[in-house]
C-alpha cells in the first residue's frame, strides 16, 4: 500500500507539475492577448485618426469646391441678367417704335430668352402698371425719398429676378406721382436708362 501511495504521490506530483505549467503557459497566453489587444488598441486608434484627417480634408477639398462653384454660378448668374436686360431694353425700344413686326419679332426673342433662362432656375418678372408697391419685389427708380404706403407702379424700367425661388435683384420700377403721370421719363438713347 505505501508503493501506491508513493505512486499516487508521484502522479499527483506529476499533475501537479502539468498543471503549473499549463498555469504558466495560460498566464503567458493572456499577456501575450492583452499585449495584442494594447496593439489593436493603438491600430484602430491610428486608424481612427487617420481616417478623420482623410475626412476633414475631403471635407475642407469639397467646401472650396462648392465655393467655387457657387463664385462660378454667381458669375454666369450676373452675365445671363445682363444679357436678359439688354434684350429688355431692346423690346423697350421696339414698342416705342410703333413698328409692328418690329414689336413682334423683338417679343418673340425675349421671350425664347426668358424661356431659355428659366430652364437654368433664372426667373425673370415685372412689376405690372397700376400695382401697389411692394418693397421686397419692387425697387423705386428714385430711392431718395420713401414711397407713400399707398404708392402705385407707373412702369417697369429694369426686369426684377429670382433664382431657384430666391429673390436676385427686385424690379427696378417708376412710381405714378400724384398728378397721375410717371415721375420720370425713360432715355431712348440708353435703352431704357432714365435720364
Amino acid at each position: 500500500k505505501l508503493q501506491q501511495v508513493e505512486k499516487v504521490a508521484a502522479q499527483i506530483e506529476s499533475a501537479a507539475g502539468f498543471w503549473q505549467k499549463a498555469h504558466d503557459e495560460s498566464g503567458k497566453t493572456v499577456d501575450a492577448a492583452k499585449q495584442i489587444a494594447e496593439r489593436m488598441t493603438a491600430e484602430v486608434q491610428a486608424f481612427s485618426e487617420f481616417m478623420q484627417r482623410v475626412n476633414d480634408n475631403e471635407k475642407n477639398n469639397l467646401r472650396l469646391e462648392v465655393e467655387k462653384l457657387r463664385r462660378t454660378e454667381n458669375d454666369w448668374l450676373q452675365v445671363l441678367i445682363r444679357t436678359l436686360d439688354h434684350v429688355y431694353a431692346l423690346h423697350i425700344g421696339a414698342v416705342r417704335s410703333g413698328q409692328p413686326a418690329l414689336m413682334d419679332q423683338i417679343t418673340n426673342f425675349q421671350n425664347a430668352c426668358r424661356d431659355a433662362a428659366r430652364r437654368v432656375g433664372l426667373t425673370p418678372f415685372l412689376a405690372n402698371p397700376g400695382d401697389p408697391l411692394d418693397p421686397a419685389r419692387h425697387q423705386v427708380l428714385d430711392g431718395k425719398e420713401k414711397p407713400a404706403p399707398d404708392a402705385v407702379i407707373s412702369e417697369t424700367v429694369a426686369t426684377g429676378y429670382s433664382f431657384q425661388g430666391r429673390l436676385v435683384r427686385p424690379a427696378l420700377v417708376r412710381l405714378k406721382s400724384a398728378s397721375g403721370q410717371a415721375e420720370m421719363t425713360l432715355n431712348p438713347e440708353t435703352g431704357g436708362d432714365p435720364q
